[in-house]
């Protein structure tokens, strides 16, 4: 086995060209080698040759070809996601350059959920410019199941927010940052806001924002919901927009499920009220999720480095 590997990491070293590598992930994307070849301004043929002679490098067969097209095999879709990861590095390290050269000192791409997103990533992004003012840094919000994907392909450096509890986690490290739990909230109009000892079966009648269905969040939600004798909600909105979930309890007589981190300061303002009934699911670890096999960069470390300090900070 070992010689094997051996044989190939040497034959890739001499011999593997990106060409090669933007072939094969255009063949995946269109599932086709014609159209792919198009892409690449080279012929059909030429296309053809190029993947057989990966797939002789690799010592396995890439990609199945069917009526439907060129089918990628399990070895095709791992070269494929691979291909991917060197191409999002090459794009950073062009990006760093430039931003170098700019007169930037290095950039970072992060991730955030929405439970990172109104505090502990601004606070973060203060400590890190107070030591690095002409750091470039780049926030992308989303769930995970847009961001992790992201992650893995080397498009962004890390996520912040809820850790990923099933998914994902053979391919990333996680590091926890604090504790974090669910709050139930609606706004100051709300006929239950003076209320004490809130019971569900007072809180049945109003309708409620939730999370998208892909989140642990929501299958949790989904399960209280079952467990209470088939509950559905007469209106649910399906929501990860903080700004618009905050206008709609302002507007409606709604409830909505948020983590303590992001509504704590509008409850101190008197933007929402927190409803008195104690969300029975949701508690969870708020944590930053990195690539298993990566380094970030001097940048990425910096950021890293000031997330801790920001929620060190918070648990003082």
């Amino acid at each position: 086995m070992i010689g094997r590997q051996s044989r190939i990491v040497d034959r890739a070293l001499t011999r593997l060209k990106l060409r090669q590598l933007r072939l094969l992930v255009a063949v995946g994307v269109h599932g086709n080698i014609q159209n792919a070849a198009r892409e690449l301004g080279i012929s059909q043929p030429a296309a053809t040759k190029m993947i057989q002679d990966l797939e002789l490098d690799f010592e396995v067969k890439l990609f199945d070809r069917t009526n439907r097209g060129a089918v990628p095999t399990v070895f095709g879709e791992t070269l494929i996601r691979h291909g991917r990861l060197i191409f999002a590095q090459v794009s950073n390290a062009a990006q760093e350059l430039d931003d170098l050269n700019e007169g930037n000192s290095g950039r970072v791409v992060v991730g955030t959920l929405l439970a990172a997103s109104t505090s502990l990533i601004p606070a973060t992004i203060d400590i890190l410019l107070a030591e690095r003012p002409n750091v470039a840094v780049k926030i992308i919000e989303g769930t995970n199941k847009v961001l992790m994907p992201a992650l893995l392909s080397g498009e962004i450096d890390m996520v912040v927010g809820r850790l990923p509890s099933h998914r994902h986690r053979d391919k990333i490290k996680q590091e926890k940052l604090f504790e974090d739990r669910i709050l139930a909230v609606v706004g100051a109009q709300h006929p239950l806001v003076n209320l004490a000892d809130v019971s569900f079966f007072q809180i049945k009648p109003f309708g409620w924002i939730v999370p998208p269905l892909e989140t642990t969040l929501r299958r949790q939600v989904d399960h209280f919901f079952v467990k209470q004798q088939q509950y559905a909600p007469k209106v649910t909105i399906e929501s990860v927009s903080y700004l618009t979930n905050r206008a709609l309890l302002q507007m409606r007589d709604l409830i909505g499920l948020m983590p303590s981190e992001v509504v704590t300061p509008d409850i101190a303002d008197g933007r929402l009220a927190l409803l008195d009934w104690t969300v029975p699911f949701g508690h969870g670890p708020i944590g930053v999720s990195l690539r298993a096999d990566d380094e970030l960069s001097p940048a990425g470390r910096a950021f890293k480095a000031a997330l801790r300090q920001s929620a060190e900070a918070r648990l003082s």
